[in-house]
């Protein structure tokens, strides 16, 4: 029987998709019981088809999560069958080996049957803040050497059958962890999202019935296809590369990490090639993902447009196996994420010369600044854990200056955990947060800034400092930009009297002082040409000393802060302009 869509139902069924995954997400966010869910946001819910292609995704679902759902259930099909699935089933899963990310990102998914037929399922895939080992808070540091140490690995589990919650696994998982009360919690608010979108679909098919349902999924998959073809369309065909670095991966120190986008465009289609990345590592900072190639590709295509499978469909995307970005299990990835955003930043700078009024300079290409402090509350005898995700500068662009404290093109609508919740809830005190002076690369659009966070803790515990080197490739301007300044971590221990740089993690006793610092985004275009009002007016909201004002965009200050504009033309003109650097 021919399917009858209409316009109408098109546009409706078209809505009601993402409705349905964004139900989920306020479900998931008001049942959870760990911060890093219902605060920070760190999830992302999905349809996806029995054939992995994606329905539709949570808006602001983080982007990272969602580039790699569809591997999951094709594993899971593969290894169940498409039979091998009941109404009532519930499956958890992290494993590396198809999940490609650290083990505190859990998986739960529950198929949906229209009228005996297997449709689709309903995923969320959310961090939770231990699985056991050493991934208490984001993870465990670069330095864990396998997955076993790292965590528990679930394996495409059946935790409920036919309805019916297996007990053994429930206590297994509850025997391992830290904090069972928190992360038991998020499985069930998990289990909850997943079954009201197994719910919400259901009423949709049930009013349009499969044929009309299952028409308009592939008629829209065909529109967004046809969406970004025509973007990419617009881009002269050709070969564009742009190469990027970390000075190493925080265990063999001075082992450089290379990350290189080839972008081939060719009559709306584009090629990703991510072969010139380097090899995996001993370190923990290798992944399993297409989320570097696919979350470019949707920056670059269609930002504001909802996500489905037509959204990569004129997409081909090249990583051999053995690469950093396709790492073969057992390679460690507990710090999984923390080249990915700076793998997409590299794919979108390699573009500059093709869409110059389009393509920003660098953000600050991390995926922290993680904020983390765990221990043991002497007065309740309780575990706690501080948890923040904390943004970093953007960017100048063709026409504006970079946004400041924003996380990275890959967290989706994550954000900052509340100064209040985290005071109420832990023995610390957030004594700093605002914005870095200087922080932000100076150009004719001025790149974002960073954030400074001091924290005070008044029981003894432990700092979890990310351990991110890149000095010899900060957040890189274009056009004639600065960079950005980088970000790290300091601390001052009870009976230190200064602040010391450190990574990795740290036992401290109570009234010990840890200061994080994020970084700023690259400057856009020749910074002595920004207007000097601009420039005045930055430096009376406090984002660039004088002293910068001066030196980096040749304006000069009177004592009341006005612009001398007499001093500034000379100084401008004084400069022995030198051509921009060419593009990583």
């Amino acid at each position: 029987m021919a399917a009858q869509l209409d316009p109408v139902t098109l546009e409706v069924i078209r809505n009601a998709l993402p409705a349905v995954a964004n139900e989920m997400a306020v479900d998931l966010q008001r049942t959870s019981y760990n911060m890093m869910i219902y605060e920070v946001r760190d999830y992302c819910t999905a349809l996806v088809s029995v054939e992995g292609e994606l329905i539709s995704q949570n808006v602001g679902g983080v982007s990272h999560f969602v580039a790699d759902l569809g591997v999951i259930i094709v594993d899971g099909v593969k290894r169940y069958g498409r039979d091998g699935f009941k109404p009532g089933d519930v499956i958890i899963t992290n494993h590396q080996a198809v999940a490609g990310q650290h083990l505190n990102n859990i998986v739960i998914y529950v198929p949906y049957f229209y009228q005996g037929e297997l449709m689709m399922f309903s995923m969320v895939r959310a961090h939770w803040i231990d699985i056991g080992g050493t991934s208490t808070g984001f993870g465990a540091g670069p330095e864990v050497p396998d997955p076993w140490q790292e965590g528990l690995q679930l394996d495409q589990i059946k935790i409920y059958e036919d309805g019916k919650l297996n007990d053994t696994i429930w206590r297994i998982i509850r025997d391992n962890i830290r904090f069972p009360e928190s992360s038991l919690g998020d499985l069930r608010s998990q289990v909850a999202a997943c079954r009201l979108g197994v719910r919400r679909t259901d009423e949709l098919f049930q009013k349009y019935g499969k044929q009309t349902v299952l028409a308009a999924i592939q008629h829209i998959f065909g529109e967004t296809e046809q969406k970004c073809r025509n973007v990419v369309s617009q881009l002269a065909d050709g070969v564009y590369e742009a190469e990027s670095s970390f000075d190493d991966d925080g265990v063999a120190l001075g082992e450089k990490i290379r990350l290189h986008a080839k972008v081939t465009v060719s009559k709306g289609s584009m090629t990703i090639d991510l072969s010139g990345c380097s090899k995996e590592r001993k370190a923990a900072i290798n992944s399993r993902t297409l989320a570097g190639a696919r979350v470019a590709y949707k920056a670059l295509t269609a930002p504001l447009e909802p996500v489905n499978e037509g959204s990569f469909r004129a997409l081909d995307v090249i990583i051999p196996e053995g690469s950093i970005m396709m790492a073969r299990y057992p390679a460690p990835m507990a710090q999984w994420s923390m080249i990915v955003p700076c793998v997409v930043e590299t794919i979108v700078t390699s573009l500059a010369k093709a869409m110059p009024d389009k393509i920003p300079a660098a953000h600050h290409g991390l995926l922290g600044g993680a904020l983390v402090f765990f221990g043991v509350n002497p007065k309740t005898k309780r575990r706690f854990i501080v948890q923040s995700i904390e943004g970093g500068g953007w960017g100048g662009r063709p026409g504006e200056d970079g946004q400041s404290g924003t996380v990275s093109v890959c967290q989706g609508d994550v954000r900052n955990g509340s100064i209040e919740g985290i005071e109420m809830k832990c023995p610390v005190v957030i004594q700093k947060r605002g914005l870095r002076k200087d922080s932000g690369g100076a150009g004719k659009h001025r790149g974002g800034l960073g954030i400074e966070v001091q924290v005070k803790n008044f029981v003894d515990g432990k700092w979890m400092f990310e351990s991110a080197h890149r000095e010899g490739c900060p957040a890189w301007g274009l056009w004639g930009g600065g960079s950005g300044q980088l970000g790290g971590y300091e601390l001052r221990e009870t009976d230190k009297n200064d602040f010391r740089k450190v990574e990795g993690s740290r036992f401290v006793p109570a009234q010990s002082e840890a200061v994080l610092q994020t970084g700023g985004g690259g400057g856009w275009g020749d910074p002595f040409e920004r207007d000097a009002e601009k420039v005045r007016w930055d430096v009376r909201e406090d984002f660039i000393s004088v002293e910068a004002a001066r030196e980096k965009y040749g304006v000069v200050l009177k004592g009341d802060l006005s612009v001398d504009a007499a001093a500034t033309d000379t100084l401008r003109k004084s400069r022995v302009k030198t051509p921009a650097p060419e593009l990583h």
